[in-house]
């Protein structure tokens, strides 16, 4: 054809716009046109596929050991059966415990007050202006001593014989004799003797054959009341020399004496007359020569635990 024609064939037909090809940018790749990548879309994805399986928009989270171990149903049988064995266990303990030193008759020792401690002192100072001994009952049960003088307790014997240790610890000290060693040797002391009154007291009472309603802990606050004489004698030797404490010794001596005897007797010959032994009879003789060792035995301790601690 004629060029000519061509043309105006050309410029006869409308002109069509041209088709530019755009890259398509593959799963993984970047567009290349773009400056930073963009990564919304991956977080987005990556935090919904969190979300979903937790659910409420908080991720799942894994069980722990400890979770994993209490939901096994044999590791609670295993726990339920040693808890079993630990109650058990405590109470073949108490029993035991109880069965030697009755631990739940302690509170009835210590219901004391300020007017039963005064009382108590005075009656151990000056038992001889003393009438009525006899231990007052309630419903077959003894009432606490804060209503009864003649009650045994064991605040006064506890605090006494914490207070009889500082008191040799301050005699050795003004006579420049103190050391820590010489203290603990004066108290395990006189904790071994009181020990030893006691066991030789259960022995005895065993060997007469005396049904008495005395305990273990009634003999040990019997016994203790002794430290409080002995603290009036050593207290009397520090300000007054060797003559204040044999003078205040020996009467706290007289005292204790007096107020052991008149205790124990009820105490232990009361059950003779009861049991409808006769006065003069053997057994009877022999409870009352045991009651007059256990008195005579607090003056003579009193003195052996306190005449070196007065010079």
């Amino acid at each position: 054809m004629h060029p000519a024609g061509l043309a105006a064939a050309a410029a006869g037909t409308p002109r069509l716009p041209s088709k530019r090809r755009i890259p398509v940018s593959q799963p993984g790749m970047a567009d290349p046109h773009q400056l930073f990548d963009d990564t919304s879309s991956a977080q987005s994805r990556g935090y919904g596929a969190q979300r979903a399986p937790g659910g409420l928009g908080y991720p799942a989270a894994s069980p722990t050991p400890q979770a994993a171990f209490l939901a096994d149903p044999v590791s609670n049988m295993a726990m339920a059966y040693g808890s079993s064995l630990a109650a058990q266990g405590k109470e073949l303990v108490d029993k035991n415990i109880d069965r030697f030193i009755p631990i739940t008759k302690l509170k009835y020792y210590f219901a004391v007050d300020t007017m039963y401690v005064g009382r108590k002192l005075g009656l151990l100072f000056f038992p001889y202006l003393h009438q009525d001994w006899e231990v007052q009952y309630q419903q077959d049960t003894p009432v606490a001593p804060r209503f009864d003088v003649n009650a045994p307790d064991l605040y006064i014997p506890a605090m006494a014989f914490i207070t009889y240790v500082l008191v040799a610890g301050l005699a050795l000290g003004t006579q420049d004799r103190f050391s820590p060693d010489l203290l603990g040797l004066q108290a395990s002391s006189a904790l071994a003797w009181l020990t030893l009154e006691v066991l030789a007291i259960l022995l005895s009472l065993y060997l007469v054959t005396v049904n008495t309603d005395l305990t273990t802990i009634d003999l040990v606050a019997f016994l203790g009341y002794k430290y409080v004489g002995m603290i009036g004698g050593v207290l009397m030797g520090l300000l007054f020399g060797k003559i204040g404490y044999y003078l205040v010794l020996g009467w706290c001596c007289v005292a204790i004496f007096v107020f052991m005897i008149r205790t124990l007797r009820l105490k232990i010959l009361a059950d003779a007359a009861a049991e409808g032994v006769p006065v003069r009879g053997a057994r009877n003789q022999l409870r009352m020569y045991l009651t007059m060792a256990v008195a005579a035995a607090q003056p003579m301790l009193m003195y052996w635990l306190t005449f070196h601690l007065v010079r």
